[in-house]
Order: structure tokens, then C-alpha cells, then sequence
């Protein structure tokens, strides 16, 4: 799909300063620019390479003045890099918006969905299913018995809703997400054998959700595991049985929840932390990467370590662990010297 310059300035309300009709079809970074390509210059540590890109288009800032000589036509907008991203907004809309069901897929007759649905090939749609308007299922994706999906969410290759499961609106599931898998119940006979505990809950997603690739998120024993509004997952995060998260939380990659934990709101999460279960965690906590935590967090704790303590305790410790050889031979010279007194 190709855009002109006078398009472009058109959605982003900028002005156009050379060939009006030049056309591109791809995105580039301003070093990398290429005949036909659209790349933008806000940060000033780039602004060398305005002379040399062989961009067609280049977005810039209303204040910015050349130099030196410019092949690449320039649109003018008052934030360069919020224009690049609106336009990266709206290309990505454009690039998504396919609607119609393709050959073959599987609907039960008891399934139900709104307008404008897309329904990639080889999907399944279960019993009882309900559809929003506006919904993107791309190939390949599973849709159990009684499941429920809001308008405007989007199922990217590969995903997979177990029954009962709840999509609220705008939602993002990226590939290899499951949603509603039995939780890790299991329970001891007397012959030191594991029963399964049967897990007949299901899992609530809530609007403006996005959940990473390879995330998986599992079905309550009773009950809902609960995902709230405008939670941010990251790729390859394990939540387990009846946890619920609170609105507005970001967790990064290879975090680890176990079974009944709860998290509050406006929480900050780092890549590979460990929570254990049945605990709580409290309003805007921030947990450094690689941190355990074992103990209920109280609202604005910013912790570090594991097990975890205050993340400024942890920054003064640190000082002494990694000297701790050091400090330990010269604890060894003292004692010998009050030895020999």
C-alpha cells in the first residue's frame, strides 16, 4: 500500500516541504532510509543523517532548519516522533483491518458474533461462543465452549480459550497464549500418589488487556482467576489458579505467579520474579527483576533481592556483598593480631 506526502501531512496534520506526490510503501530508520521508505528526525543526536537518507519522505519537527542540501521531502508537525507514532498507530490499523471468515474453520451452530469479524483458517469456535463487533481471530486459533470475546480484541495465531473463558473489550493476545488450563491442583492419597483436584473455575480478562506471546494463564479451582482493566503482559509469564492482578499492572517477561496470590493496582513488575501463593501484594509496588518474593507487600514498597527486602537497603547491602572477600580478609588479619596479644 503506497501513501503520498500530501496524504501523509493529511492525517497528521503537518505541512509539506518538497515533492507532494512522492509516494512510499515502508518504514525505516533515518540511517537506513531507502527510495520509497517514510522515516521521521526528533532525536537531535540524528540530524546528520537528514543529509545523506535516501528516505523519500522524512518527518520533522516545525522548527527544524537544514544545513546543507536535502534529497528526501520533508513533512513538518509539531512533535516529530508522537506524528511517527500516530502514524505507526494508524498503518498498523490499516495493515489489520481484514474482516470475513476464510476456508476451513469449524463454528458450531450455537456460536454467535458480531459485525465486521475476521476469522482466520483453521480456527474452531466451540459451543455457546459470543463474539463482539469488530473482533480479529487470525488462523489457527482455538475458541472453547461458552467462551465470551469483547468488541475490538484481537486472537493472533495460535492462541487457544479454554471453556468458560472471558475476553473483555480491546484486548490483545498475542501467539501461543493460553487462557484457562487446569491449574496445578493436585493432592496426596495415602499411598504418596498425586490426585488431580478437579479445577471447574474459569479466567476473567477484563478491557484493554495485553497479554504476550507464549503467556499462559490458568483457570481458577472455583472462582475466576482475574485479569483487570489495562493489565500489560509480557511474553512467556506464568500465572496460576485464582490469582488476580490488579488494574493497570505491568509484569515483564518469565515472571512466575503461583496459585491465589493477589496483586494490586498500578503495580511495576520486573522480568523474572517469583511470587509465592497465597499472598499479598499491595497498590503501585515496584519489584526489581529477578526479586522472590515470599511475604505480603504493603501499597508503594519498591523491593529488590531475594528473598526481598526495600530496594534502597538492598542498594547499600550490595556494597558489602560484593567487598565481602575483602572484608573478610581483613576481619581474619585483626583476629589474628588480637590472638597473638
Amino acid at each position: 500500500m503506497k501513501f503520498t506526502a500530501a496524504q501523509i501531512a493529511g492525517i497528521l496534520n503537518g505541512t509539506v516541504e518538497g515533492d507532494e506526490d512522492v509516494t512510499v510503501s515502508k518504514l525505516a530508520k533515518i540511517e537506513e532510509g531507502s527510495k520509497g521508505s517514510l522515516t521521521f528526525l526528533a532525536n537531535p543526536k540524528y540530524t546528520h543523517y537528514i543529509y545523506s537518507t535516501q528516505a523519500s519522505i522524512t518527518i520533522v519537527n516545525n522548527d527544524f532548519v537544514a544545513s546543507g542540501e536535502l534529497s528526501t521531502t520533508l513533512i513538518r508537525v509539531e512533535s516529530a516522533y508522537k506524528a511517527f507514532s500516530q502514524l505507526l498507530e494508524y498503518y498498523n490499523q490499516v495493515k489489520m483491518d481484514k474482516t470475513g471468515i476464510e476456508n476451513p474453520v469449524f463454528i458450531s451452530k450455537s456460536a454467535k458474533y458480531g459485525e465486521n469479524l475476521y476469522l482466520g483458517a483453521f480456527s474452531y469456535l466451540g459451543e455457546n461462543v459470543i463474539i463482539g463487533d469488530n473482533v480479529k481471530i487470525y488462523p489457527n486459533v482455538y475458541i472453547g465452549d461458552n467462551v465470551t470475546i469483547g468488541n475490538n480484541s484481537v486472537l493472533f495465531t495460535g492462541v487457544k480459550l479454554y471453556s468458560e473463558t472471558v475476553i473483555g473489550e480491546s484486548c490483545v493476545l498475542n501467539s501461543g497464549v493460553v487462557l484457562g488450563a487446569d491449574g496445578f491442583g493436585f493432592t496426596p492419597n495415602e499411598k504418596g500418589e498425586y490426585q488431580k483436584v478437579p479445577q471447574i473455575g474459569n479466567v476473567i480478562i477484563e478491557d484493554n488487556v495485553d497479554i504476550g506471546p507464549g503467556t499462559t494463564i490458568d483457570r481458577a479451582t472455583l472462582g475466576s482467576t482475574l485479569i483487570k482493566k489495562g493489565v500489560k503482559l509480557d511474553n512467556q509469564i506464568q500465572i496460576a489458579h485464582n490469582v488476580t492482578i490488579g488494574e493497570n499492572t505491568v509484569i515483564a517477561a518469565q515472571t512466575g505467579i503461583a496459585g491465589s496470590t493477589k496483586i494490586g493496582k498500578n503495580c511495576i513488575i520486573g522480568g523474572q520474579v517469583g511470587i509465592a501463593g497465597h499472598i499479598t501484594i499491595g497498590d503501585n509496588v515496584k519489584i526489581q527483576a529477578q526479586t522472590g518474593i515470599g511475604r505480603n507487600v504493603k501499597d508503594n514498597e519498591t523491593l529488590q533481592g531475594s528473598p526481598a527486602f526495600n530496594y534502597g537497603d538492598f542498594n547499600k547491602s550490595y556494597v558489602y556483598f560484593k567487598n565481602l572477600p575483602k572484608i573478610m580478609e581483613r576481619f581474619n588479619i585483626v583476629e589474628k593480631k588480637l590472638d597473638n596479644e
